[in-house]
């Protein structure tokens, strides 16, 4: 059976590259930590580090290792979170992923009222169109614009989008009449480049809308940027309608016209069911959307 106390050493040789570096952050001196690695080695009856100038390099058996205690720490690393998670109080750190629109647009401005009843939560918004591991721990929970494929992770639909087509006043003010499809070919239509990370039901529309050749185009790589653009009267932006409810300025152009809809779903692992910082995040979230929902209605 391998020693507990000496896969910790490897495992912060093996992050540091250095044994130097290593001992300083275990308070070890380098000459333990080197006892360790050999007897770590002989036990194993291999080679785990090939030793040169600059340092050390993993061979392959150190490379398996090295998998093997990463997988361990980020197990152990949920075992401590979830043990931290008080009784009766919400508070540590809570890393949330979405994507940059979402998360720039409708998540970030509505935190206020989630600090307002957690002071002591600290969250780390990690905003990118990658989906991160959370069964690796590469973040605590995720809120997607696709059902998560991953196994092991509680999923919850939280509310349906769709894609339309949005202009402010001012441009619809100064340009063409749109009253049909084909009068977009008259405007400058803003979306999501084609090999943007995107969803399906977007790209759909994007490419029914360019099939009347339009006359100028602005395409841009996020949400984000295709308000922006539409918002400073640049022409008809193809834009998520979670987005325009707080825009007021903006102007729905051709109802009829929109995306199918795309499912928005907040995961999270299996293991971090019973943490507080998870449920209070994912309540505060769905009291958000039955709100929004509440609102999008009453003005309709």
């Amino acid at each position: 059976m391998m020693d507990w106390d000496k896969l910790r050493i490897f495992h912060a040789v093996a992050d540091a590259g250095s044994l130097t570096h290593a001992g300083d952050s275990l308070h070890l001196s380098q000459s333990a930590v080197s006892r360790q690695i050999r007897a770590l080695e002989e036990s194993l009856n291999t080679t785990l580090f090939h030793r040169h100038a600059r340092g050390l390099i993993l061979t392959e058996q150190g490379e398996l290792l090295f998998e093997a205690t990463r997988a361990m720490n980020k197990r152990l690393e949920t075992a401590a979170a979830r043990i931290r998670d008080s009784e009766e109080e919400v508070f540590g750190e809570l890393r949330v992923t979405t994507t940059l629109a979402f998360g720039t647009l409708w998540l970030a401005p509505r935190l206020t009222k989630l600090y307002e009843r957690y002071p002591d939560l600290k969250i780390d918004l990690m905003l990118e169109e990658r989906v991160l591991d959370l069964p690796m721990r590469e973040a605590d929970v995720a809120i997607r614009m696709k059902e998560p494929s991953q196994a092991d992770l509680i999923r919850k639909k939280l509310m349906g989008i769709r894609i339309g087509l949005y202009a402010s006043k001012t441009y619809l003010e100064r340009a063409a009449p749109i009253e049909k499809m084909e009068d977009i070919a008259n405007h400058r239509v803003i979306t999501q480049g084609p090999s943007s990370a995107q969803v399906a039901a977007g790209a759909s529309l994007a490419q029914q809308l360019l099939s009347y050749d339009v006359q100028s185009l602005l395409t841009i790589n996020n949400y984000f940027g295709v308000l922006q653009a539409t918002l400073s009267d640049l022409g008809v932006g193809v834009i998520p309608d979670y987005i325009t409810e707080d825009f007021p300025e903006l102007v729905r152009v051709l109802p009829d016209v929109e995306s199918g809809e795309v499912p928005v779903f907040l995961a999270y692992p299996e293991e971090l069911r019973q943490s507080k910082r998870v449920t209070a995040f994912r309540d505060f979230v769905q009291e958000e959307v039955i709100a929004h929902r509440r609102r999008i209605r009453d003005a309709a």
